[in-house]
């Protein structure tokens, strides 16, 4: 039993959830108004029998426990799978002396950080003259009342050399320690003294509000710094780090928006006023990470940065960050209406929040989209006159940034607003979009980990044979002779053993193609859209993107799981990212989806030389008529119809449980999922009964 298998079985997740969701029993199912989304009608359902749940409202998602949790607190699997074992009191996996060494080491550091910031807090309650004047400062000239002091634990660093650094050596810590976090420095003569000093203190958190580092605001007017922040250090990296998240998750959930602001305060002020979807950035410009953090929480961004010529500049780095990552996103994850919010007369948001906080909203709402607001500052510098090569100019500037949305639409629109202002025929920006296209595309890619088989023809891609879904069981129980688990089932519950073990070989084969190629991810979204057709109630009830739900076996979920989390970073091959997720959990699991997918022709070989395997494989082609991605996104359909399948049953006893309460929003989506399913019969059905010219 793997570890993640142990750690459900110890924990009951009607109890797990029900820390987080007052839940209710109605019928077989719990049920309660949706963590993750406003609503009024509950639509959150946990099932006990097979401890699983489902948002049946706009969330349109759901899993077992672990997807909770992490959808709940943020975590990634390995994050997950790490606190529900403390939880269960199982051992997720076996520790090197030198991870466990290191593990207590960052728990050490953290402590340091939460004493200190409950120090600074304290410090700034004292009854004295000197803190009775900041306390002032911060409620009457920043405008921050006392429970918004006390929620974000603002702090004073007082004017002293060794106020922090006494503080908590007294506590048993070292000075190297405080140094290796930030809160003191080392002088050429080997004094050490604190870094903070004369300063109102904000904690900054991570996404799991643990004090990673502080940001202190200069109290005297001589100081050159207005702000210095913590350095790096082994918990405070600023390019991962948004303030206020920790807090502002809930709100970025339910509103599926989240507004970016440049200053710690802005963001403080925002909340403060009750607008708490705000967070803040740590430095000029909007980094990748946080760019790919925002996405898992966030439909729309929307950035309000200063509107002088640093603050624009800044936009414009963040825009291009968020371009790439957008273009980088082959499993199309990242579909977030970026949009820019221009704060009148050139006030910070922190001022106007203050001044005028019923227009915030009106602001955020009314948000500029990226295109207009790139093509405006891009054409404010070209003179009324410009010649047609400072127009081409300006045009292939903007391309890159008009062209990178997914949506065919969006990127037509775009394109006939540039023609408009910039006076060219829209043809010639797409044929100038295709130029910069074909030129990225030239560009050399990093090497990546790819497995083949050793038998697979060297001019061949890899490839992975069609499994058939639609086969009759068989008549001769001899052919389960190999299985001696199976063959003692009885006749009559052969065929649905038997569509059981088609249903789990179908998702390794799904899990071994994508994890050889993480850009087949693509095609099976883009086809699951193509059916929805802009039809929002399907897409978010049934036709969403290929994800962990379309999988029923545990480890395989947590396999792509993991895989989804591969594709959205950088630093390592997808592959490897699910490698290491799955080391000491799920090995045996990715063993098998990994296996030499070239086995399952060698049967078919005449006299079993592998030399006729380019023969067979040939003529698995022809018969499939598919390419290998064709084929994959055959089999991905399959499994999202098993997957409706589950739904509708399931939607079924909901609509029963709440008949008398005349609860439509089930019948609603019931007929979406049957929709659905007839849509992808119909695909299915060209797929493999293509029609003959």
């Amino acid at each position: 039993m793997s570890a993640a298998d142990e750690i459900k079985g110890r924990l009951d997740i009607v109890q797990y959830i029900n820390q987080y969701v007052p839940l209710k029993k109605q019928g077989k199912y719990w049920k309660a108004p949706c963590p993750f989304h406003g609503e009024k009608t509950p639509s959150f359902v946990v099932n006990e029998d097979n401890q699983s749940w489902r948002c049946f409202g706009a969330c349109a998602t759901g899993g077992d426990i672990f997807n909770f949790a992490m959808k709940q607190n943020g975590w990634t699997f390995r994050e997950a799978l790490d606190e529900l074992g403390k939880l269960a009191g199982v051992e997720v996996r076996r520790q090197t002396p030198e991870q466990r060494q290191r593990g207590e080491r960052l728990d050490t550091l953290r402590g340091i950080m939460k004493n200190a910031a409950d120090f600074y807090h304290e410090r700034l309650g004292e009854p004295d003259d000197t803190t009775r004047g900041v306390l002032n400062y911060a409620v009457n000239k920043r405008g921050l009342t006392l429970e918004t002091l006390r929620l974000f634990q603002i702090g004073y660093a007082p004017d002293e050399w060794r106020f922090m650094t006494d503080a908590l050596t007294a506590l048993g810590y070292s000075e190297d320690e405080l140094i290796e976090v930030g809160l003191a420095n080392r002088s050429d003569n080997g004094r050490v003294y604190d870094r903070f000093r004369n300063r109102l203190l904000i904690p900054i958190r991570d996404d799991r509000g643990r004090v990673v580092g502080f940001g202190g605001r200069a109290l005297s007017a001589d100081e050159q710094a207005k702000y210095i922040n913590s350095p790096q250090s082994p918990l405070f990296d600023k390019s991962g780090l948004l303030f206020a998240l920790d807090l502002a998750k809930p709100a970025i959930r339910a509103t599926e928006t989240v507004v970016i602001v440049e200053g710690y305060l802005d963001a403080i002020q925002a909340h403060q006023a009750g607008y708490t979807n705000v967070v803040a950035q740590m430095g000029t410009a909007l980094t990748d990470t946080q760019i790919k953090a925002l996405a898992k929480l966030a439909k729309r961004v929307v950035m309000s940065l200063d509107s002088d010529a640093a603050g624009q500049s800044a936009t414009r780095r963040s825009l291009e960050v968020a371009r790439t990552a957008l273009q980088a996103d082959y499993a199309a994850r990242m579909a977030i209406d970026i949009r820019i919010l221009t704060v009148p007369d050139a006030k910070d948001p922190d001022d106007l929040i203050r001044e005028h906080p019923e227009t915030w909203a009106s602001l955020v709402e009314n948000a500029t989209p990226v295109p207009d607001y790139v093509i405006d500052a891009e054409l404010a510098a070209l003179p009324a006159n410009a010649t047609l090569p400072e127009r081409e100019a300006a045009a292939r500037r903007l391309l890159p940034m008009l062209t990178a949305s997914e949506s065919e639409l969006y990127r037509k629109d775009n394109l006939q607003k540039l023609a408009l202002r910039l006076r060219i025929a829209e043809r010639d920006l797409l044929n100038w979009a295709a130029d910069q296209q074909r030129h990225d595309a030239a560009k050399p890619k990093p090497a990546t980990q790819t497995t083949t088989a050793p038998d697979a023809p060297a001019d061949d891609e890899p490839y992975f044979p069609p499994l058939d879904f639609d086969a009759a069981p068989p008549d001769d129980d001899a052919e389960w002779s190999d299985a001696p688990e199976l063959a003692a089932i009885p006749k009559r519950d052969l065929h649905e053993a038997q569509v059981t073990a088609r249903e789990a070989a179908a998702e390794a084969h799904c899990l071994g193609a994508l994890f050889h190629q993480p850009e087949l991810i693509y095609p099976i979204n883009r086809k699951l859209r193509e059916l929805a057709n802009n039809d929002a109630g399907l897409r978010r009830v049934a036709l969403m993107d290929f994800t962990a739900d379309d999988f029923t076996r545990t480890g395989y979920r947590q396999l792509m799981a993991a895989f989804l989390e591969g594709i959205g970073q950088d630093e390592r091959d997808p592959l490897d990212h699910v490698r290491a997720a799955a080391q000491h959990n799920l090995d045996g699991e990715l063993a098998f989806v990994l296996a030499d997918h070239w086995d399952t022709l060698r049967p078919r070989l005449f006299n079993g030389l592998a030399a006729d395997l380019a023969v067979c494989l040939r003529q698995s082609r022809r018969f499939a008529n598919e390419e290998p991605h064709t084929e994959l996104v055959t089999q991905a359909l399959r499994l999202r119809r098993a997957r409706l399948g589950r739904d509708l049953h399931e939607l079924s006893f909901l609509q029963a449980d709440a008949a008398d309460d005349d609860d439509l929003p089930y019948a609603t989506r019931a007929q979406l999922v049957i929709l659905a399913q007839r849509l992808i019969d119909q695909a299915l059905h060209q797929r493999t009964h293509p029609q003959r010219l």
